[in-house]
């Protein structure tokens, strides 16, 4: 298969993995939207959340819920945007059911949970070295 994040599980290709399970696999966007930035996505490849079966569904979502607790206790921000792109044209890029987990603070538009998307915020992509810290000090 020719998809970006089932190599990423596989270990084709290199992530900075913060948790996996027998159903989900979680590592940071290498281009944040802030700082700590996280996917979750689920190990059975579906590009439509309405693909995936329903024990898949509720691990994604509770994995997402462990990460958001992760990101918000561990980094000290007060709240996360979560959200999915379900389809390319509601802005999907990588066609592999993910969601996105991005800590937020009041300064940096948490006004809403499309704020991001209409301001098309992006920090500087961090280096390797800096994600490989970040993934060690999130991990779990």
């Amino acid at each position: 298969m020719d998809c970006l994040f089932c190599k990423i599980i596989s270990g084709e290709i290199k992530s900075n993995k913060i948790h996996e399970d027998e159903l989900t696999y979680a590592f940071l966007d290498i281009f944040p939207v802030t700082k700590g930035h996280a996917l979750v996505i689920p190990k059975n490849h579906a590009q439509h959340l309405e693909e995936l079966d329903d024990n898949s569904i509720s691990a994604i979502l509770i994995t997402a819920k462990k990460v958001s607790e992760r990101l918000r206790n561990t980094l000290n921000y007060p709240a996360t945007t979560i959200g999915i792109n379900n389809g390319t044209e509601a802005g999907q890029e990588i066609g592999h059911v993910h969601i996105h987990i991005i800590p937020r603070k009041k300064s940096e538009d948490g006004g809403g949970p499309f704020s991001i998307v209409l301001t098309n915020g992006r920090i500087d992509k961090p280096s390797e070295e800096e994600l490989d810290r970040l993934t060690e000090l999130l991990q779990f």
